[in-house]
């Protein structure tokens, strides 16, 4: 297989052969590295993963209006919503806005008539006058159609996000992982050091047409099976040389560093993995409070104010079910235990679990389980009794 594109992150040196002549008498060392871009930082299984969790919460959420109670209105807004544009649906729009949100660290959501877009490339500045202006390939954005959205680090004027944060990291990251994926897609960028007891001289026919045949030879071994057997004369010998990748190494600073990414997020990746392991409902919980609902405040307050301006008191609400998030089993159990203690109808639990409403007096009204009444006072909480209690009653006396 030679000694061909061993790759490397600034640490581990890269042989690149050049044909059977500079095999024999030369060789190139170079770096290699990988640079962060929006187009390649999804490739790092862990921040895509990471990057849908948190964005997959805010696309499977409700968005409503509500006035200046909190209470759900109904609103012409909720039509642009529920179709931004001609080229994304409202869950694509969302999860959109949220990813770019995360990465670059601002967004700028435009709404232009009918239709709500996410601009790229935006300039912003402030005037004498502290008011923020935007300009779009030099031409001037009205305010009142744009919000500039920002993750707020210690600039007022730009916001800080994970190509930027955690730009090194990511690098190091991506790097180490292109090392060993193109090392086994080479097939373990196996090498051989052919020694000699003569002098090498590009001169010698005889001896640069023996290694042009050796080489040849090891070029054919396409697959693990393959077993050669090269005759090698007197002062000739075949050695394996070692890749100087090392699988341990890259994985020990894989494990550190592909951690402290989640950090970039607001989320300890180490404690989420376990709690997933552990808890479902409750990995849901801590990637919603310490990640998703900053971040659905934030949506919320700008997106209110491009809608509604800054007199309006109606704002633009985000609803999650936590639940969607969570195994079947688990619903069940909640199902069970909330209805149970009184707190829903047994009607909202099944459209939860995915049963179809009822709709009845019975399966709409709220039951409080016997045990949660106090002892002797089961009539205030279960009307069904009084009648079957005053005829135990009557039997009672009769017999007395």
């Amino acid at each position: 297989m030679g000694l061909r594109n061993w790759a490397s992150n600034k640490i581990y040196k890269q042989v690149e052969k050049r044909g059977w002549f500079e095999d024999a008498y030369s060789s190139v060392l170079r770096y290699s590295g990988r640079y962060v871009s929006d187009e390649n930082i999804l490739e790092s299984s862990d921040v895509y993963e990471l990057l849908n969790d948190i964005s997959n919460q805010i696309m499977l959420a409700d968005i409503v209006v509500t006035n200046e109670k909190g209470e759900e209105v109904e609103d012409s807004i909720k039509s642009i919503i529920s179709h931004p544009n001609n080229y994304l649906t409202q869950a694509e729009f969302f999860k959109l806005l949220t990813n770019t949100y995360l990465l670059e660290g601002e967004v700028y959501p435009i709404l232009d008539g009918d239709q709500l877009h996410i601009a790229k490339n935006v300039y912003p500045e402030l005037d004498e006058k502290l008011v923020e202006h935007f300009k779009i390939g030099g031409t001037s954005i009205p305010s009142s159609m744009i919000r500039h959205i920002k993750n707020i680090g210690v600039s007022h004027l730009q916001g800080q996000g994970l190509l930027s944060l955690g730009k090194n990291t990511l690098e190091g990251v991506m790097s180490a992982e292109k090392v060993l994926t193109d090392k086994y897609k080479k097939g373990g960028l196996l090498a051989f050091l052919l020694k000699l007891d003569a002098n090498i001289n590009p001169q010698n026919a005889a001896q640069s047409k023996l290694i042009k045949a050796i080489l040849n030879q090891l070029e054919d071994i396409d697959e693990s099976r393959s077993v050669k057997m090269i005759p090698l004369g007197k002062g000739y010998e075949i050695d394996t040389m070692e890749s100087p990748i090392d699988d341990e190494k890259i994985l020990a600073f894989l494990n550190v560093y592909k951690k402290d990414l989640g950090k970039y997020l607001n989320i300890n990746v180490a404690t989420y993995q376990s709690l997933i392991k552990s808890d479902l409902e409750k990995a849901m919980m801590y990637l919603h409070n310490k990640a998703v609902k900053p971040i659905m405040r934030n949506f919320e307050d700008h997106l209110s104010l491009l809608f509604f301006g800054k007199k309006s008191k109606k704002r633009i609400k985000f609803k999650i079910n936590i639940l969607d998030f969570v195994t079947y089993s688990t619903k069940t159990n909640i199902g069970y235990n909330i209805v149970r203690t009184g707190i829903t109808s047994p009607d909202n639990v099944a459209e939860m679990l995915g049963f179809p409403k009822q709709n009845t007096p019975e399966s709409s009204a709220i039951y409080i389980s016997k045990d949660l009444s106090k002892i002797g006072e089961k009539n205030a909480t279960d009307d069904s009794l009084k009648g079957g209690a005053e005829s135990d009653n009557k039997k009672g006396n009769e017999n007395i």
